[in-house]
């Protein structure tokens, strides 16, 4: 499902438009944004958490080469599904 059929699906779920559910999703995706840039988690209970995780810096190889490169840390977006999530996947 890409973008455009989640819409569709959320305005046809909530008897709302097309637009109005696209705003709706797109305000979702910026708030869910901004909260792990500010380094706080979202836990949707049943759905699952989204939160930033750290990845300490290591040493890749270049694959073409075979030299050793240091890739700097980061921090990463992640998600954690929760039991709802997992279940309904499980039936």
């Amino acid at each position: 499902m890409n973008k455009s059929e989640l819409i569709a699906k959320i305005a046809e779920g909530a008897d709302i438009s097309k637009a109005s559910a696209g705003r709706t999703l797109d305000s979702f995706i910026q708030a869910v944004t901004d909260e792990l840039a500010d380094g706080g988690d979202v836990a949707l209970v049943g759905f699952g958490t989204f939160k930033v995780s750290d990845r300490a810096a290591r040493v890749g190889r270049n694959p073409q080469t075979g030299a050793e490169i240091q890739i700097a840390a980061a921090k990463v977006p992640g998600f954690k599904a929760g039991k709802g999530l997992k279940d309904s996947c499980n039936k």
